[in-house]
C-alpha cells in the first residue's frame, strides 16, 4: 500500500469542495446579501436622454445638478412592487424631498392612470419606452431608486420597492449623507 501513487484526479473533488465552501462562507458574510452592486455609486449620474412625460415638466441632466438632493425613481404601471412603494414616495414628497420619475417600458395612458389613481410624487418626469436609459443606469428591474447629491453624484442605488422600514434605515440616511450631514 505504501507504493501506491495518489492520482491528481483523486485530489480534485476535495479541492473543489473546499473552494465552493470558501465562496459560500464569503457570500454569507456580506453585509447585505440582497444588495445588488452598482458601479455608479460615487460617480456622476449618467446623462439623461428621455422622452417627455406629457403634462409634466421634462427631466434633464441639469435637474440632477441643482445643488439639491434628489431621488431618481424608475417605475412602471405594470409593476406590482411599484404600487407597494408608492406610499413611501408620497411620504418623501410630503417631507419636501424632490423625486424625479422615469417611466420604464410603459404606455403613456397606463402610466397616467397609475398616477391618477395613486397620486403623483414626481416633480419632473420622463419616459424610457425602450429601456435604454435603464441600461445606462444599470437598472435590473423596476422599481429602482437612486439618491443623487446636489452635484449630480450617485450616493445610493436601491433595487426593489422602498418599504417603510427601508425608508427609515436606508433611504433617509442616504439622503442625509447626500446633503452632507
Amino acid at each position: 500500500m505504501a507504493d501506491q501513487k495518489i492520482s491528481p484526479l483523486m485530489i480534485l473533488p476535495p479541492l473543489l469542495f473546499a473552494g465552493l465552501a470558501a465562496l459560500f462562507f464569503l457570500g454569507m458574510s456580506r453585509d447585505d446579501p440582497d444588495a445588488l452592486p452598482s458601479t455608479l455609486v460615487g460617480r456622476p449620474a449618467p446623462a439623461l436622454e428621455l422622452l417627455p412625460f406629457e403634462g409634466m415638466p421634462p427631466l434633464g441632466d441639469a435637474d440632477l445638478k441643482t445643488g439639491e438632493v434628489v431621488l431618481v425613481n424608475f417605475w412602471a404601471s405594470w409593476c406590482a412592487p411599484c404600487r407597494v412603494e408608492h406610499p413611501q414616495l408620497l411620504a418623501l414628497k410630503a417631507d419636501g424631498v424632490r423625486i424625479h420619475g422615469i417611466n420604464y417600458k410603459d404606455t403613456r395612458a397606463k402610466a397616467q392612470v397609475f398616477l391618477d389613481d395613486l397620486g403623483n410624487p414626481y416633480d419632473l418626469a420622463g419616459t424610457d419606452p425602450e429601456g435604454r436609459m435603464a441600461i445606462e443606469w444599470g437598472v435590473y428591474g423596476v422599481p429602482e431608486t437612486f439618491v443623487i447629491s446636489g452635484d449630480g453624484t450617485v450616493v445610493l442605488r436601491h433595487a426593489g420597492p422602498i418599504t417603510a422600514s427601508l425608508l427609515q434605515s436606508v433611504i433617509k440616511p442616504a439622503i442625509a449623507e447626500a446633503a452632507g450631514g
